[in-house]
Protein backbone atom coordinates (compact mmCIF):
# COMPACT_ATOMS: atom_id res chain seq x y z
CA UNK A 1 0.00 0.00 0.00
CA UNK A 2 1.39 2.87 -1.06
CA UNK A 3 2.37 6.22 1.14
CA UNK A 4 0.71 9.38 0.33
CA UNK A 5 2.11 12.96 -0.13
CA UNK A 6 -0.74 15.80 -1.01
CA UNK A 7 0.41 18.72 -2.29
CA UNK A 8 -1.33 21.92 -1.79
CA UNK A 9 -0.59 25.74 -2.70
CA UNK A 10 -1.43 28.81 -1.06
CA UNK A 11 -1.03 32.53 -0.73
CA UNK A 12 -0.86 33.06 -4.55
CA UNK A 13 -0.30 30.84 -7.65
CA UNK A 14 2.32 29.95 -9.49
CA UNK A 15 4.69 29.14 -6.39
CA UNK A 16 6.05 26.13 -8.28
CA UNK A 17 4.07 23.13 -6.62
CA UNK A 18 4.85 21.28 -9.59
CA UNK A 19 8.60 21.41 -9.45
CA UNK A 20 8.45 21.01 -5.98
CA UNK A 21 6.51 17.57 -6.58
CA UNK A 22 9.11 16.96 -9.18
CA UNK A 23 11.94 17.51 -7.04
CA UNK A 24 10.40 15.84 -3.82
CA UNK A 25 9.88 12.37 -6.65
CA UNK A 26 13.55 12.41 -7.67
CA UNK A 27 14.94 12.87 -3.34
CA UNK A 28 12.75 9.63 -2.82
CA UNK A 29 13.83 8.10 -5.52
CA UNK A 30 17.63 8.76 -4.70
CA UNK A 31 16.97 7.19 -1.50
CA UNK A 32 15.55 4.04 -3.00
CA UNK A 33 11.86 4.41 -2.95
CA UNK A 34 9.62 3.73 -5.96
CA UNK A 35 7.25 6.81 -6.78
CA UNK A 36 3.85 8.15 -8.87
CA UNK A 37 3.35 12.02 -9.39
CA UNK A 38 -0.45 12.57 -10.50
CA UNK A 39 -2.08 16.15 -10.70
CA UNK A 40 -5.44 17.15 -9.29
CA UNK A 41 -6.82 20.11 -11.96
CA UNK A 42 -10.07 22.00 -10.62
CA UNK A 43 -10.91 23.66 -14.05
CA UNK A 44 -13.65 22.30 -15.52
CA UNK A 45 -12.56 21.68 -18.71
CA UNK A 46 -12.00 17.57 -18.92
CA UNK A 47 -8.13 17.73 -20.03
CA UNK A 48 -6.19 21.04 -21.22
CA UNK A 49 -6.56 19.56 -24.75
CA UNK A 50 -8.52 22.34 -26.24
CA UNK A 51 -7.26 25.00 -24.15
CA UNK A 52 -5.05 27.66 -25.72
CA UNK A 53 -1.27 27.76 -25.28
CA UNK A 54 -1.52 31.37 -24.10
CA UNK A 55 -4.30 29.83 -21.43
CA UNK A 56 -2.51 26.78 -19.88
CA UNK A 57 0.91 26.62 -22.04
CA UNK A 58 1.90 23.71 -23.46
CA UNK A 59 0.07 20.37 -23.36
CA UNK A 60 1.84 17.55 -21.77
CA UNK A 61 1.27 13.95 -24.13
CA UNK A 62 1.38 10.69 -22.11
CA UNK A 63 2.32 7.59 -24.14
CA UNK A 64 -0.93 6.13 -23.68
CA UNK A 65 -2.10 9.28 -25.20
CA UNK A 66 -3.68 11.40 -22.55
CA UNK A 67 -3.35 15.56 -22.90
CA UNK A 68 -2.49 16.38 -19.34
CA UNK A 69 -0.72 19.25 -17.70
CA UNK A 70 2.71 20.30 -18.02
CA UNK A 71 3.28 19.85 -14.65
CA UNK A 72 3.45 16.08 -15.62
CA UNK A 73 6.31 16.99 -18.12
CA UNK A 74 8.15 18.13 -14.83
CA UNK A 75 7.28 14.83 -13.40
CA UNK A 76 8.87 12.59 -16.04
CA UNK A 77 11.68 14.63 -16.38
CA UNK A 78 12.75 14.94 -12.98
CA UNK A 79 11.73 11.34 -12.12
CA UNK A 80 12.11 9.43 -15.20
CA UNK A 81 8.72 7.64 -14.84
CA UNK A 82 6.43 7.45 -17.65
CA UNK A 83 3.22 8.87 -17.23
CA UNK A 84 -0.14 7.62 -17.81
CA UNK A 85 -3.88 8.73 -18.33
CA UNK A 86 -4.19 7.67 -14.69
CA UNK A 87 -2.12 10.53 -13.18
CA UNK A 88 -4.17 13.19 -14.56
CA UNK A 89 -7.86 14.45 -13.42
CA UNK A 90 -9.48 17.69 -13.50
CA UNK A 91 -12.76 18.70 -12.14
CA UNK A 92 -14.55 18.34 -15.42
CA UNK A 93 -13.33 14.60 -16.04
CA UNK A 94 -14.65 14.10 -12.69
CA UNK A 95 -17.82 15.38 -13.17
CA UNK A 96 -18.43 13.91 -16.45
CA UNK A 97 -17.98 10.38 -15.10
CA UNK A 98 -20.54 10.97 -12.23
CA UNK A 99 -22.87 12.40 -14.81
CA UNK A 100 -22.53 9.37 -17.15
CA UNK A 101 -23.16 6.96 -14.48
CA UNK A 102 -26.35 8.78 -13.43
CA UNK A 103 -27.20 8.50 -16.82
CA UNK A 104 -26.78 4.66 -16.73
CA UNK A 105 -28.29 4.36 -13.58
CA UNK A 106 -25.69 3.42 -11.56
CA UNK A 107 -26.93 5.09 -8.44
CA UNK A 108 -30.07 3.30 -8.49
CA UNK A 109 -32.07 6.75 -8.27
CA UNK A 110 -30.45 8.65 -5.47
CA UNK A 111 -29.77 12.52 -5.17
CA UNK A 112 -26.61 12.69 -7.02
CA UNK A 113 -24.26 15.56 -4.66
CA UNK A 114 -20.99 16.85 -4.37
CA UNK A 115 -20.62 14.53 -1.01
CA UNK A 116 -20.35 11.38 -1.50
CA UNK A 117 -21.06 11.32 -5.22
CA UNK A 118 -18.15 13.31 -6.54
CA UNK A 119 -15.33 12.93 -3.92
CA UNK A 120 -16.25 9.61 -4.09
CA UNK A 121 -15.33 9.30 -7.66
CA UNK A 122 -12.22 11.67 -6.60
CA UNK A 123 -11.22 9.04 -3.97
CA UNK A 124 -11.60 5.54 -6.53
CA UNK A 125 -8.68 8.11 -8.60
CA UNK A 126 -6.47 8.54 -6.19
CA UNK A 127 -6.68 4.58 -5.62
CA UNK A 128 -5.33 3.44 -8.51
CA UNK A 129 -2.49 2.14 -8.82
CA UNK A 130 -2.44 2.21 -5.01
CA UNK A 131 0.01 -1.28 -4.94
CA UNK A 132 2.40 -0.48 -6.94
CA UNK A 133 4.62 1.85 -5.22
CA UNK A 134 6.14 3.18 -2.38
CA UNK A 135 5.19 6.95 -2.59
CA UNK A 136 2.01 8.54 -4.08
CA UNK A 137 2.98 12.31 -4.88
CA UNK A 138 -0.67 14.31 -5.66
CA UNK A 139 -0.36 17.72 -6.54
CA UNK A 140 -3.62 19.50 -6.02
CA UNK A 141 -3.65 22.62 -8.70
CA UNK A 142 -4.78 26.54 -7.84
CA UNK A 143 -4.37 27.42 -4.88
CA UNK A 144 -6.61 26.95 -0.92
CA UNK A 145 -9.64 28.92 -1.19
CA UNK A 146 -10.61 28.70 -4.83
CA UNK A 147 -14.35 27.13 -5.12
CA UNK A 148 -13.18 25.06 -7.46
CA UNK A 149 -11.28 23.23 -5.68
CA UNK A 150 -13.04 22.40 -2.77
CA UNK A 151 -14.27 19.20 -3.62
CA UNK A 152 -10.75 17.87 -3.98
CA UNK A 153 -9.52 19.06 -0.86
CA UNK A 154 -12.73 17.65 0.99
CA UNK A 155 -12.44 14.30 -0.96
CA UNK A 156 -8.37 14.15 -0.17
CA UNK A 157 -9.73 15.45 3.95
CA UNK A 158 -12.08 12.34 3.75
CA UNK A 159 -9.05 10.04 2.11
CA UNK A 160 -6.35 10.95 4.69
CA UNK A 161 -8.75 9.52 7.29
CA UNK A 162 -10.02 5.91 5.65
CA UNK A 163 -6.23 5.23 5.37
CA UNK A 164 -4.64 3.64 8.31
CA UNK A 165 -2.88 6.30 10.38
CA UNK A 166 0.73 7.40 9.21
CA UNK A 167 0.28 6.81 5.82
CA UNK A 168 -0.28 10.35 4.20
CA UNK A 169 0.98 13.77 5.09
CA UNK A 170 -0.02 17.00 3.38
CA UNK A 171 3.09 19.53 1.83
CA UNK A 172 1.87 23.01 1.55
CA UNK A 173 3.71 25.68 -0.01
CA UNK A 174 3.18 29.40 0.69
CA UNK A 175 4.91 33.00 -0.12
CA UNK A 176 6.50 34.63 2.07
CA UNK A 177 6.22 38.56 0.96
CA UNK A 178 9.13 40.90 1.37
CA UNK A 179 8.35 44.66 2.10
CA UNK A 180 10.96 46.75 0.86
CA UNK A 181 9.96 49.75 2.84
CA UNK A 182 10.38 47.86 6.26
CA UNK A 183 12.94 45.44 5.40
CA UNK A 184 10.70 42.73 6.30
CA UNK A 185 9.55 39.25 5.52
CA UNK A 186 5.75 38.77 6.55
CA UNK A 187 4.86 35.48 7.84
CA UNK A 188 1.18 36.23 7.93
CA UNK A 189 -0.21 35.33 4.43
CA UNK A 190 1.46 32.07 5.30
CA UNK A 191 -0.53 31.67 8.34
CA UNK A 192 -3.86 32.72 6.92
CA UNK A 193 -3.42 30.23 4.52
CA UNK A 194 -2.65 27.10 6.51
CA UNK A 195 -5.35 28.62 8.65
CA UNK A 196 -7.57 28.14 5.38
CA UNK A 197 -6.29 24.47 5.26
CA UNK A 198 -7.54 24.08 8.88
CA UNK A 199 -10.88 25.57 8.35
CA UNK A 200 -11.73 22.35 5.84
CA UNK A 201 -9.80 19.63 7.99
CA UNK A 202 -6.51 19.31 6.54
CA UNK A 203 -3.44 20.56 8.22
CA UNK A 204 -0.10 20.70 6.77
CA UNK A 205 2.95 18.48 7.89
CA UNK A 206 5.27 20.30 5.85
CA UNK A 207 5.38 23.95 5.21
CA UNK A 208 7.93 25.38 2.11
CA UNK A 209 7.87 28.47 2.10
CA UNK A 210 8.92 30.51 -0.71
CA UNK A 211 11.17 33.29 -0.65
CA UNK A 212 13.18 35.83 -2.25
CA UNK A 213 15.50 36.46 0.65
CA UNK A 214 16.92 34.33 3.33
CA UNK A 215 14.21 33.01 6.21
CA UNK A 216 15.65 34.23 9.55
CA UNK A 217 15.50 31.42 12.27
CA UNK A 218 13.25 33.40 14.27
CA UNK A 219 10.57 33.80 11.44
CA UNK A 220 11.08 29.82 10.50
CA UNK A 221 10.10 29.41 14.51
CA UNK A 222 7.28 31.99 14.27
CA UNK A 223 5.68 30.11 11.46
CA UNK A 224 5.87 26.92 13.05
CA UNK A 225 4.84 28.10 16.15
CA UNK A 226 1.41 30.07 14.74
CA UNK A 227 0.85 27.19 11.88
CA UNK A 228 1.34 24.06 14.52
CA UNK A 229 4.09 22.00 12.41
CA UNK A 230 7.72 21.11 13.18
CA UNK A 231 10.50 23.96 13.43
CA UNK A 232 12.59 21.69 11.03
CA UNK A 233 9.18 21.27 8.71
CA UNK A 234 9.70 24.46 7.94
CA UNK A 235 11.54 24.66 4.39
CA UNK A 236 12.89 27.58 2.36
CA UNK A 237 12.24 27.34 -1.00
CA UNK A 238 14.54 29.97 -2.55
CA UNK A 239 14.66 31.48 -6.32
CA UNK A 240 17.40 28.96 -8.35
CA UNK A 241 19.31 29.51 -11.82
CA UNK A 242 18.26 26.54 -12.99
CA UNK A 243 15.27 24.40 -12.35
CA UNK A 244 17.66 21.01 -12.35
CA UNK A 245 18.86 22.66 -9.19
CA UNK A 246 15.39 22.10 -7.01
CA UNK A 247 16.65 18.81 -6.11
CA UNK A 248 19.83 19.55 -5.01
CA UNK A 249 18.67 22.66 -2.78
CA UNK A 250 15.94 21.24 -1.72
CA UNK A 251 17.72 18.17 0.13
CA UNK A 252 20.29 20.79 1.43
CA UNK A 253 16.87 22.30 3.20
CA UNK A 254 15.75 18.97 4.48
CA UNK A 255 13.06 18.66 2.71
CA UNK A 256 13.18 14.88 1.70
CA UNK A 257 14.53 13.95 5.47
CA UNK A 258 11.27 16.41 6.71
CA UNK A 259 8.98 13.98 4.86
CA UNK A 260 10.40 10.81 5.84
CA UNK A 261 10.19 11.89 9.22
CA UNK A 262 6.30 12.91 8.89
CA UNK A 263 5.87 9.42 8.15
CA UNK A 264 7.74 7.86 10.86
CA UNK A 265 10.68 6.28 8.69
CA UNK A 266 13.83 6.03 10.53
CA UNK A 267 16.91 5.18 10.11
CA UNK A 268 15.91 6.69 6.60
CA UNK A 269 18.40 5.61 3.67
CA UNK A 270 21.13 7.70 2.58
CA UNK A 271 20.32 9.64 -0.87
CA UNK A 272 22.66 8.90 -3.62
CA UNK A 273 22.40 12.24 -5.36
CA UNK A 274 25.19 11.48 -7.55
CA UNK A 275 22.61 11.53 -11.14
CA UNK A 276 21.56 15.18 -9.92
CA UNK A 277 25.25 16.32 -9.28
CA UNK A 278 26.29 15.40 -12.59
CA UNK A 279 23.49 17.18 -13.99
CA UNK A 280 24.32 20.46 -12.06
CA UNK A 281 28.23 19.84 -12.88
CA UNK A 282 26.91 19.49 -16.78
CA UNK A 283 24.80 22.77 -15.97
CA UNK A 284 27.52 24.95 -14.62
CA UNK A 285 30.49 23.93 -16.52
CA UNK A 286 30.03 24.26 -20.26
CA UNK A 287 32.30 24.26 -22.63
CA UNK A 288 30.82 26.62 -25.15
CA UNK A 289 27.49 28.17 -26.51
CA UNK A 290 25.36 27.65 -28.96
CA UNK A 291 22.46 29.79 -30.11
CA UNK A 292 18.91 28.42 -31.43
CA UNK A 293 16.60 30.30 -33.19
CA UNK A 294 12.75 28.76 -32.29
CA UNK A 295 10.22 30.39 -35.36
CA UNK A 296 7.17 29.63 -33.77
CA UNK A 297 3.64 31.14 -32.98
CA UNK A 298 3.42 31.39 -29.67
CA UNK A 299 6.67 32.81 -28.49
CA UNK A 300 4.82 35.31 -26.21
CA UNK A 301 4.61 32.72 -23.47
CA UNK A 302 7.53 30.71 -23.28
CA UNK A 303 5.19 27.85 -21.38
CA UNK A 304 3.56 27.07 -24.14
CA UNK A 305 7.27 25.36 -25.77
CA UNK A 306 8.33 24.34 -21.94
CA UNK A 307 9.17 20.96 -22.93
CA UNK A 308 11.16 22.07 -26.29
CA UNK A 309 13.31 24.33 -24.09
CA UNK A 310 13.98 21.80 -21.95
CA UNK A 311 15.10 19.70 -24.52
CA UNK A 312 17.72 21.82 -25.89
CA UNK A 313 18.81 22.34 -22.45
CA UNK A 314 19.27 18.92 -22.36
CA UNK A 315 20.57 18.62 -26.02
CA UNK A 316 23.43 21.16 -24.32
CA UNK A 317 24.27 19.00 -21.22
CA UNK A 318 24.91 15.24 -22.85
CA UNK A 319 27.54 18.07 -25.61
CA UNK A 320 28.60 20.06 -22.52
CA UNK A 321 27.84 23.42 -24.15
CA UNK A 322 25.24 25.93 -23.07
CA UNK A 323 22.37 26.76 -25.48
CA UNK A 324 21.04 29.74 -25.82
CA UNK A 325 17.67 29.44 -27.06
CA UNK A 326 16.21 32.86 -28.27
CA UNK A 327 12.12 32.99 -29.37
CA UNK A 328 11.15 34.30 -32.77
CA UNK A 329 7.98 35.54 -33.65
CA UNK A 330 6.93 33.44 -37.42
CA UNK A 331 4.64 36.17 -38.42
CA UNK A 332 7.67 38.31 -38.47
CA UNK A 333 9.23 36.44 -41.44
CA UNK A 334 5.61 37.01 -43.65
CA UNK A 335 6.68 40.74 -43.74
CA UNK A 336 10.56 40.62 -44.08
CA UNK A 337 13.92 39.03 -45.00
CA UNK A 338 14.46 35.93 -42.57
CA UNK A 339 18.66 36.91 -43.16
CA UNK A 340 19.24 39.70 -40.57
CA UNK A 341 17.35 38.03 -37.66
CA UNK A 342 18.63 34.16 -38.13
CA UNK A 343 22.21 34.51 -39.65
CA UNK A 344 23.38 34.44 -36.21
CA UNK A 345 22.11 31.45 -35.06
CA UNK A 346 23.88 28.22 -35.31
CA UNK A 347 20.41 26.08 -35.68
CA UNK A 348 16.83 26.91 -36.06
CA UNK A 349 13.86 24.96 -34.57
CA UNK A 350 10.06 25.04 -35.86
CA UNK A 351 8.00 23.43 -33.60
CA UNK A 352 4.29 22.29 -33.49
CA UNK A 353 1.14 24.58 -33.67
CA UNK A 354 -1.96 24.80 -35.09
CA UNK A 355 -3.63 26.85 -37.05
CA UNK A 356 -2.54 29.09 -40.18
CA UNK A 357 -1.32 32.11 -38.37
CA UNK A 358 2.41 32.42 -39.19
CA UNK A 359 2.99 29.59 -41.06
CA UNK A 360 4.14 31.37 -44.20
CA UNK A 361 6.90 32.27 -41.44
CA UNK A 362 7.73 28.95 -40.70
CA UNK A 363 7.64 27.82 -44.14
CA UNK A 364 10.32 30.73 -44.88
CA UNK A 365 12.20 29.75 -42.11
CA UNK A 366 12.70 26.48 -43.12
CA UNK A 367 13.90 27.16 -46.59
CA UNK A 368 16.32 29.61 -45.17
CA UNK A 369 17.89 26.71 -43.03
CA UNK A 370 17.44 24.46 -46.34
CA UNK A 371 19.87 27.03 -48.17
CA UNK A 372 22.00 28.26 -45.91
CA UNK A 373 22.87 24.41 -44.53
CA UNK A 374 22.07 25.34 -41.27
CA UNK A 375 20.54 22.52 -38.85
CA UNK A 376 17.11 22.50 -38.81
CA UNK A 377 14.67 20.30 -36.56
CA UNK A 378 11.11 21.19 -37.36
CA UNK A 379 8.53 19.06 -34.92
CA UNK A 380 4.96 18.33 -35.89
CA UNK A 381 4.07 21.38 -38.20
CA UNK A 382 7.43 22.27 -38.06
CA UNK A 383 7.84 19.10 -40.70
CA UNK A 384 4.96 19.73 -42.25
CA UNK A 385 6.39 23.20 -43.13
CA UNK A 386 9.70 22.14 -44.16
CA UNK A 387 7.43 19.57 -46.38
CA UNK A 388 5.40 22.41 -47.88
CA UNK A 389 8.75 24.62 -48.87
CA UNK A 390 10.19 21.92 -50.45
CA UNK A 391 7.26 20.75 -52.21
CA UNK A 392 7.00 24.72 -53.82
CA UNK A 393 10.35 25.66 -54.19
CA UNK A 394 11.98 22.03 -55.03
CA UNK A 395 9.49 19.81 -56.84
CA UNK A 396 7.38 22.90 -58.46
CA UNK A 397 3.89 22.70 -56.72
CA UNK A 398 3.90 26.19 -56.28
CA UNK A 399 0.18 26.19 -54.47
CA UNK A 400 1.55 23.26 -52.24
CA UNK A 401 -0.35 23.85 -48.71
CA UNK A 402 -1.77 22.16 -46.09
CA UNK A 403 -5.46 21.20 -46.09
CA UNK A 404 -6.06 22.22 -42.37
CA UNK A 405 -5.16 25.64 -43.73
CA UNK A 406 -8.32 25.21 -46.49
CA UNK A 407 -10.75 24.10 -43.89
CA UNK A 408 -9.79 27.40 -41.56
CA UNK A 409 -10.39 29.84 -44.83
CA UNK A 410 -13.48 27.60 -46.18
CA UNK A 411 -12.50 27.32 -49.10
CA UNK A 412 -10.11 25.52 -51.45
CA UNK A 413 -6.43 27.54 -52.16
CA UNK A 414 -3.85 24.71 -51.92
CA UNK A 415 -2.85 21.79 -53.29
CA UNK A 416 -2.86 19.44 -50.03
CA UNK A 417 0.38 17.99 -49.68
CA UNK A 418 -0.61 17.78 -46.26
CA UNK A 419 -4.26 16.35 -45.31
CA UNK A 420 -6.81 15.57 -42.76
CA UNK A 421 -5.93 12.20 -41.20
CA UNK A 422 -8.74 10.34 -41.19
CA UNK A 423 -7.68 6.43 -40.64
CA UNK A 424 -4.85 5.13 -39.00
CA UNK A 425 -3.89 1.52 -37.21
CA UNK A 426 -3.62 2.18 -33.75
CA UNK A 427 -2.75 -1.52 -32.21
CA UNK A 428 -4.80 -4.28 -33.62
CA UNK A 429 -7.50 -2.23 -34.76
CA UNK A 430 -8.50 0.79 -37.39
CA UNK A 431 -9.31 4.55 -35.59
CA UNK A 432 -11.46 6.23 -38.25
CA UNK A 433 -11.81 10.10 -37.78
CA UNK A 434 -13.92 12.93 -40.19
CA UNK A 435 -13.75 16.80 -39.93
CA UNK A 436 -16.83 17.27 -38.18
CA UNK A 437 -15.78 15.23 -35.03
CA UNK A 438 -15.44 16.83 -31.75
CA UNK A 439 -11.73 18.35 -31.19
CA UNK A 440 -11.28 17.14 -27.73
CA UNK A 441 -9.15 14.09 -27.62
CA UNK A 442 -9.81 13.04 -31.15
CA UNK A 443 -6.11 13.52 -32.89
CA UNK A 444 -3.36 10.97 -33.15
CA UNK A 445 -2.68 11.01 -29.79
CA UNK A 446 0.03 8.99 -27.67
CA UNK A 447 2.94 6.23 -28.56
CA UNK A 448 3.14 5.30 -31.94
CA UNK A 449 6.41 2.65 -33.57
CA UNK A 450 8.00 4.03 -36.42
CA UNK A 451 10.63 2.29 -39.03
CA UNK A 452 13.51 4.12 -40.23
CA UNK A 453 15.59 3.48 -42.99
CA UNK A 454 18.87 1.90 -42.83
CA UNK A 455 21.79 4.28 -43.02
CA UNK A 456 19.73 7.38 -43.10
CA UNK A 457 20.75 10.35 -40.59
CA UNK A 458 18.08 9.65 -38.34
CA UNK A 459 18.40 5.76 -38.08
CA UNK A 460 22.17 6.49 -37.08
CA UNK A 461 21.25 9.36 -35.06
CA UNK A 462 18.56 6.68 -32.97
CA UNK A 463 21.54 3.68 -33.35
CA UNK A 464 18.37 1.56 -34.63
CA UNK A 465 15.86 1.36 -37.06
CA UNK A 466 12.90 0.78 -35.20
CA UNK A 467 11.41 3.68 -32.69
CA UNK A 468 8.51 4.19 -30.85
CA UNK A 469 7.36 8.64 -30.25
CA UNK A 470 4.43 10.61 -29.22
CA UNK A 471 2.05 11.88 -31.35
CA UNK A 472 -0.28 14.27 -30.85
CA UNK A 473 -2.00 15.51 -34.65
CA UNK A 474 -4.53 15.81 -36.92
CA UNK A 475 -3.05 16.41 -40.06
CA UNK A 476 -0.82 14.50 -42.09
CA UNK A 477 2.05 14.47 -44.75
CA UNK A 478 0.21 13.03 -47.94
CA UNK A 479 2.38 10.29 -48.82
CA UNK A 480 1.33 10.47 -52.39
CA UNK A 481 3.49 12.95 -53.09
CA UNK A 482 6.46 11.22 -51.92
CA UNK A 483 8.01 9.97 -55.39
CA UNK A 484 8.33 13.52 -56.26
CA UNK A 485 9.95 15.26 -52.83
CA UNK A 486 12.69 11.99 -52.99
CA UNK A 487 13.47 13.35 -56.63
CA UNK A 488 14.08 16.23 -55.30
CA UNK A 489 16.47 15.15 -52.47
CA UNK A 490 13.70 15.39 -49.58
CA UNK A 491 14.15 11.53 -48.12
CA UNK A 492 11.24 10.00 -46.13
CA UNK A 493 13.30 8.04 -43.61
CA UNK A 494 10.92 7.34 -41.16
CA UNK A 495 7.81 5.72 -41.82
CA UNK A 496 4.67 4.07 -39.59
CA UNK A 497 5.05 0.34 -39.85
CA UNK A 498 2.54 -0.21 -42.52
CA UNK A 499 4.33 2.29 -44.84
CA UNK A 500 1.45 4.51 -45.09
CA UNK A 501 2.42 7.41 -42.88
CA UNK A 502 5.16 9.43 -43.21
CA UNK A 503 6.94 9.98 -39.72
CA UNK A 504 10.27 11.98 -40.47
CA UNK A 505 11.80 13.48 -43.55
CA UNK A 506 15.63 14.41 -43.98
CA UNK A 507 17.38 16.32 -46.73
CA UNK A 508 20.03 14.28 -47.86
CA UNK A 509 22.01 16.99 -49.26
CA UNK A 510 21.82 19.23 -46.14
CA UNK A 511 24.57 18.31 -42.94
CA UNK A 512 21.05 18.41 -40.40
CA UNK A 513 17.99 18.86 -42.03
CA UNK A 514 14.94 16.95 -40.03
CA UNK A 515 11.44 17.04 -39.23
CA UNK A 516 9.76 14.71 -37.47
CA UNK A 517 5.70 14.41 -37.33
CA UNK A 518 6.43 13.33 -33.74
CA UNK A 519 7.14 15.32 -30.31
CA UNK A 520 11.00 13.56 -29.54
CA UNK A 521 11.16 16.46 -26.66
CA UNK A 522 8.39 15.09 -24.12
CA UNK A 523 10.75 12.16 -23.80
CA UNK A 524 13.69 13.98 -23.21
CA UNK A 525 15.41 13.87 -19.62
CA UNK A 526 18.44 15.75 -18.22
CA UNK A 527 20.00 12.75 -17.04
CA UNK A 528 18.64 10.82 -20.76
CA UNK A 529 18.92 13.76 -23.06
CA UNK A 530 16.69 12.59 -26.40
CA UNK A 531 18.87 11.36 -29.32
CA UNK A 532 17.35 13.79 -31.40
CA UNK A 533 17.98 17.17 -29.82
CA UNK A 534 21.41 15.58 -28.44
CA UNK A 535 22.51 15.52 -31.95
CA UNK A 536 20.84 18.05 -33.10
CA UNK A 537 22.63 20.27 -30.41
CA UNK A 538 25.83 18.55 -31.87
CA UNK A 539 25.62 19.74 -35.09
CA UNK A 540 25.08 23.82 -34.07
CA UNK A 541 28.33 23.07 -32.19
CA UNK A 542 29.93 22.14 -35.43
CA UNK A 543 27.91 25.48 -37.11
CA UNK A 544 29.78 27.34 -34.04
CA UNK A 545 33.34 26.32 -34.43
CA UNK A 546 32.92 26.93 -38.69
CA UNK A 547 32.15 30.98 -37.58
Amino acid sequence: MARYIFITGGVVSSLGKGLASAALGALLQARGFTVRLRKLDPYLNVDPGTMSPFEHGEVFVTDDGAETDLDLGHYERFTGVPARKTDSISSGRIYSNVLEKERRGDYLGKTIQVVPHVTNEIKDFLRIGDDEVDFMLCEIGGTVGDIEGLPFFEAIRQFIHERPRGQCILMHLTLLPYLAASGELKTKPTQHSVKELQSIGLAPDVLVCRSEHPIPEKEIAKIALFCNVRPDAVIPAYDLKTIYQAPLAYHQEGLDQAVLDAFGINPAPRPNLARWEDVMDRLTHPEGMVRVAIVGKYTQLEDAYKSIAEALTHGGMANRVKVKAEWIDAEIFEREDPTPRLEGFHAILVPGGFGERGTEGKIRAAQWAREKKIPYLGICLGMQMAVIEAARNMAGIKDAGSEEFDHEAGGKRFTPVVYLLKEWIQGNHVVERKLGDDKGGTMRLGAYDARLVPESLVAKIYGSTRIEERHRHRYEVDGKYREQLEACGMVFSGLSPDGRLPEIVEHKDHPWFVGVQFHPELKSKPFAPHPLFADFVRAAVEVSRLV
